[in-house]
């Protein structure tokens, strides 16, 4: 009965610090399907080859896999069951990673694009040609996305539906910044072009220093994070090697101790990653 209702008094507390926990973002887009989240996390890694189905066949194998080993060291079905979900949600995990990876590595190559746009319009290329030039020009990191435009757009000759497919292959805030940009001298005209691309240059420029400068001083958060989110499973598998240990987690009331650490874990994970996590700029009409 005390643990019910200790229980209930946690559930309560959480529930009323809630509006502060998780604000309400009323100018946020809501949030696609399962499958369409999945897709667009596939395409911002940089892993756009890989079909959904495959990832969610990764994610169930590598939870099989990992409840059976556990399974068969402990014999504890609610450590299988917890293994079984940390496994299948690493996949999903090391997308993000490599997603949040992949925008550090191309915030620094964004402003020698615009500057390489704004030498290609002022030679006299038309926009369409001045991006397709891109494709020879451009750091090799995102040669291969120009490299589609320019055959998509000789192909087809719409320069809308080969921005759109540019920037589909990006999958980068700051390259949706680019287009929408392109998209709107191409659609209005004027002269203000080059002004425009170079205070985009000088603001992606003055961002990423910040940003880098930030992530810098906050790195010893997020290894904190993981340190104490590891650390007490490691001492919980070294103490179910033991026969006696497997008996006592076997218990009633160590299976409530198992599920309760494993959400505080959680719980306490996601928090440390929110405090030391600086806002990723969101897409746009991605």
């Amino acid at each position: 009965m005390t643990l019910l209702l200790g229980s209930l008094l946690g559930a309560g507390l959480l529930l009323g610090a809630a509006p502060w926990l998780w604000p309400p973002r009323p100018d946020r887009a809501p949030r696609p399907m399962r499958r369409g989240r999945l897709r667009r996390l596939l395409e911002e890694a940089g892993m756009s080859r890989i079909s959904t189905r495959a990832l969610v066949v990764a994610m169930t194998a590598a939870g099989a896999v990992a409840a059976s080993v556990v399974w068969l060291i402990t014999a504890l079905p609610v450590l299988a069951v917890l293994a079984a979900l940390a496994a299948a949600a690493a996949p999903v995990l090391h997308l993000r990673g490599r997603r949040l990876r992949l925008r550090r590595a191309r915030r620094q190559l964004w402003p020698d694009v615009c500057d390489l746009l704004v030498a290609a319009i002022r030679v006299g290329l038309s926009l369409p040609d001045a991006v397709a030039s891109l494709a020879d020009s451009a750091p090799p990191a995102v040669r291969p996305a120009f490299s589609m435009f320019a055959r998509d757009l000789h192909a087809t000759g719409r320069f809308e539906s080969s921005l759109d497919r540019l920037k589909t292959a990006l999958a980068d805030p700051i390259a949706d910044r680019i287009a929408e940009t392109l998209r709107m001298a191409r659609q209005v005209g004027g002269t203000e072009l080059t002004g425009v691309l170079r205070a985009l240059s000088a603001s992606v420029r003055a961002d990423a220093a910040l940003r880098g400068e930030v992530e810098a001083r906050q790195s010893w958060i997020r290894g904190a994070a993981v340190l104490g989110a590891v650390a007490p499973w490691v001492i919980l598998g070294l103490l179910v090697m033991r026969p006696e240990g497997r008996d006592a987690y076997a218990s009633g009331e160590g299976v409530i101790v198992i599920i309760v650490g494993a959400a505080v874990s959680t719980f306490a994970h996601r928090i440390m990653l929110r405090i030391g996590r600086l806002p990723e700029p969101e897409r746009w009409f991605g």
